[in-house]
Parts: C-alpha cells; sequence; structure tokens
C-alpha cells in the first residue's frame, strides 16, 4: 500500500469531485452520530425504568457517550491524518454501528453504560474525518462553503429526527429500536462512502502523541465525572473537587506535552491564532447551551409535567426543527455577508431564547416556551456553518484532521459538560422548575459569552479564514 493514495487512482475519484456523492455519503455518517446524540434524550426515562437505572445512571447513558467522543476526537483527527482519513472514517462507521447493536441488546445498565462508551469511541473516529473528507473533496471555497452547510444541516435534521423518532420508537416498538435504527444507516453508510468517496493522502511518516492523547482522554473523563457526581455528592465533596482538580492538571500536561513534542498532535501554533482557538470555544459554548437545554428540558416534560416519550419529542421538536432550516440559510448567507454577522446573531437569539424560557416563570404554560425554544434552535444552527468554516478554513492540509478534531472535541466537551450540570442543578435544585430555570439561565450566559467571542475571533469576511493556515 503506498504511503500516499492519490485521488486519480480511486475509480470514482474523478466523479466524486464533481457531484455531490461524496458529501452525501460522509453526511450519512454524520446524520448517524448526531441522531445517536438527540434521539436518546427522549428515551432514558424509559431506559432507566426498564433497567433500573438510578438518575445519575441515566446521566452516564448520555454522558458516557459523549465523553468517550469528546476525548478521543484528537486521536480519531491524528489517526486520519497519518492513515488516511476516508480508512478511519470507514473504520469508525463499522465500531459504531457494532456498538450500537450491543446497546440494543444491552440486559442491564452497565452493559448498555460500557456499550455506549465504544460507540462513542465509533463516533471520534467518523467525525473528523467527515469534515476532512469535504474539504479534500471541495477544494473550491464556494463549493465547500455549501458542502459545509449541508454538514451543518445534516446536524439539524438529525436533532430534529431525533427527539420526535426516539418518542415514536419508545412509544410503540420499545426503547431498543432507538440502536437498532443505526444499523441500516451505517451499513450504507460504509457501502456509499467506499463507492464514491475518493482514497485520502495518508501521512505516514507522521508518529502519533500518545502521551498528548491520553492527556485529552483523562481531561475530558475527569470533568465529565465530576459535573456527573456533583448532582449526587454536591458541589464542595472532595471528590467532586479532586476530578474537576485533576482535570485541570491534565489540561496542563497536553499544553506542555505539545509545547516540546517534535510531532504534537495538535501544533501550539495553530492556536495562536484566534480563528482556530476562539472558535474552537464558541463551538464549546453553543453546544453547552443548547445540548443542557434539550437534555433537561426533556427530563422536566416527562418528570414534572409527566409528558409521554412521545409527546416529549413532539414539545422539544420546536426547537430542534429550526436547526434544519437554519444551517441551509446560513451556508447561502455566508457568501454574502461574511461567517461573523451569521455567527455572532445565531448566539444572540440562542442567549434570547434561553433567556425567554427563564422569564417564562416557574411553571409556565406549553405555548409560551415554543418562541424561545425555536430561537435556541435556529441561533445555534444558525452559528454552525460559519464556525466550522473558520476553523477548516485556518488549517494547514496536513492538519485538516487535527483541526476538525479540535472543533468538535470543545463541542462534545460543551455537550457533555451542558447535560452533566443540567442534570446537577436539576437533582440539587428546591425542585424540578427552579432547577431547570437556573439552568437555562447559565445557558444565556454562555451564549452571551460566545457572541462576545465571535464579534472579536471570526473573520468579517467569508473567506477571510480561508487562507490554509497561512
Amino acid at each position: 500500500m503506498p504511503l500516499s493514495d492519490s485521488a486519480a487512482s480511486h475509480p470514482a475519484a474523478g466523479a466524486g469531485r464533481r457531484s455531490t456523492a461524496p458529501l452525501l455519503s460522509v453526511c450519512a455518517g454524520y446524520f448517524m452520530v448526531i441522531l445517536d446524540v438527540t434521539i436518546i434524550n427522549v428515551a432514558v426515562p424509559a431506559v432507566g425504568r426498564d433497567l433500573s437505572a438510578s438518575l445519575t445512571g441515566i446521566q452516564w447513558i448520555t454522558d458516557g457517550y459523549t465523553m468517550v467522543f469528546a476525548g478521543f476526537l484528537m486521536t480519531g483527527g491524528a489517526l486520519g491524518d497519518r492513515l488516511g482519513n476516508r480508512r478511519v472514517f470507514c473504520s469508525g462507521v463499522v465500531v459504531f454501528t457494532t456498538a450500537s447493536a450491543a446497546c440494543a441488546f444491552a440486559p442491564d445498565a452497565a452493559f448498555l453504560v460500557g456499550a455506549r462508551l465504544v460507540e462513542g469511541l465509533g463516533a471520534a473516529l467518523i467525525v473528523p474525518g467527515s469534515l476532512a473528507l469535504l474539504q479534500e473533496a471541495y477544494p473550491d471555497p464556494a463549493a465547500r462553503s455549501r458542502a459545509f452547510g449541508l454538514w451543518g444541516s445534516m446536524a439539524g435534521i438529525a436533532a430534529s429526527a431525533g427527539p420526535l423518532l426516539g418518542g415514536l420508537l419508545v412509544s410503540t416498538a420499545g426503547w431498543r429500536w432507538v440502536f437498532l435504527i443505526n444499523l441500516p444507516v451505517g451499513v450504507a453508510c460504509l457501502v456509499l462512502t467506499l463507492r464514491f468517496v475518493a482514497p485520502s493522502p495518508r501521512q505516514a511518516g507522521r508518529p502519533l502523541d500518545w502521551p498528548a492523547q491520553c492527556a485529552v482522554v483523562v481531561a475530558v473523563a475527569l470533568l465529565t465525572a465530576a459535573l456527573n457526581e456533583a448532582g449526587r455528592r454536591g458541589w464542595s465533596d472532595p471528590a467532586v473537587l479532586a476530578g474537576l482538580g485533576l482535570a485541570a492538571v491534565a489540561v496542563a500536561a497536553f499544553v506542555l506535552r505539545e509545547r516540546f513534542a517534535r510531532a504534537p498532535a495538535l501544533p501550539l501554533r495553530l492556536l495562536r491564532h484566534r480563528e482556530m482557538s476562539g472558535t474552537a470555544v464558541i463551538g464549546l459554548l453553543f453546544n453547552f447551551a443548547f445540548y443542557g437545554m434539550v437534555f433537561t428540558a426533556s427530563l422536566y416534560f416527562q418528570h414534572q409535567r409527566g409528558f409521554s416519550a412521545l409527546r416529549t419529542g413532539l414539545a422539544l421538536f420546536p426547537a430542534v426543527a429550526m436547526t434544519m432550516f437554519a444551517s441551509v440559510l446560513s451556508g447561502r448567507l455566508s457568501r454574502r455577508t461574511g461567517h461573523r454577522p451569521l455567527v455572532v446573531s445565531g448566539m444572540l437569539l440562542g442567549a434570547a431564547g434561553l433567556g425567554g424560557w427563564v422569564a417564562a416563570g416557574s411553571d409556565p404554560a406549553y405555548p409560551l416556551l415554543v418562541a424561545p425554544m425555536m430561537a435556541t434552535g435556529f441561533g445555534t444552527s444558525f452559528a454552525l456553518t460559519g464556525s466550522t468554516a473558520t476553523v477548516m478554513g485556518g488549517a494547514p492540509p496536513a492538519y485538516a484532521g487535527a483541526a476538525s478534531a479540535l472543533f468538535n472535541t470543545t463541542r462534545q466537551i460543551g455537550s457533555a459538560t451542558g447535560v452533566a450540570l443540567g442534570g446537577s442543578l436539576l437533582a440539587t435544585g428546591a425542585d424540578y422548575g427552579t432547577g431547570l430555570r437556573l439552568s437555562m439561565a447559565v445557558g444565556a450566559l454562555a451564549y452571551l459569552v460566545a457572541a462576545a467571542l465571535a464579534w472579536l475571533c471570526v473573520p468579517p469576511r467569508a473567506d477571510a479564514g480561508d487562507r490554509g493556515g497561512r
């Protein structure tokens, strides 16, 4: 096998680069990963009842997946750059699909959590490769912007379908079908990718920076565990404080290692560009706010208001349905307005949405929550395309996988901490309503900070960040 696969060596390479086939096949894998994040939210109460899981156990069913997903994204990106993004992407699809089957047949909560961890590993191999493969397949900035817009819309479609589809499956076929649905999608994705996506260049001479990879995994695991346990033990518990402190130490170890490594997984010079580092933090903040909202609202509707899983999916639909429309719209507008206005306005809309939920009161009528949820979903997805293009446009081609991994690592850390903190606030609040409103207020603050960062870090024009790492 040659060290670098030429795109021309693949029979579909020429046609694939000129068609939408690579885009659709790669987005199918990303769709599957994001669907698994959102579809589980309305299913976890039924899973908890069936498998006798506690609130902390329910959090781990959701966060165990996200924790491994976030922790191994850097590894997935580094492997993609070294071995070829298509090869690693396809490997991730196989792992994810197999683990989904294991989740579907889990006999108890512990087995399900373990299978979800493996599923998260598969997702970590899929996502960095998805963006990197689009970067390779569509070198023209305008075509790439459209591709990133559709990639973002896949998240919107999956987010829209997830709660509603999860509620429908739980109410009819049972919660195990939430995982079985991944099997046909995974098989189709694998076949389409092998057929239509060209083999990727390989940087076989670049060694894997295992100490740095381990530091990221440890940091994410400790942070997620500490936040999850805070709901049961309390924020001042020594174990919780120790977990947070050790997570900070692991982050410091990662930075120190990357500073002196001969072949770093993520060269720190890339982080010195505010487009890269600032937009990565923006991704963390908007995922923290959005997925924290979806998780806590799902529990609130089912536990406080007594909604069924299907009714909960319908109740959340205004929030997630807007994400599909917003992604497509932002992909089109970015070529005229640049990325900065879209990211800033999206974050301000998200803040207004969660702020509106807080202002609605402790037990508001459902119609009062529709507009706030729509604003939050629209704003989050509206900012995603510009954020993605900014990060990927600022990275050298040889580090496309690492750049994708950085952005998605911070986003998944945001998801994990948003779910963990939201669950902890529900558990420690005087009642569900109080805990929910506090969680929404924290999310609104996160959106406002993201808006300020976007104004400072996102280039004003659509092509400003597309400089190939300078």
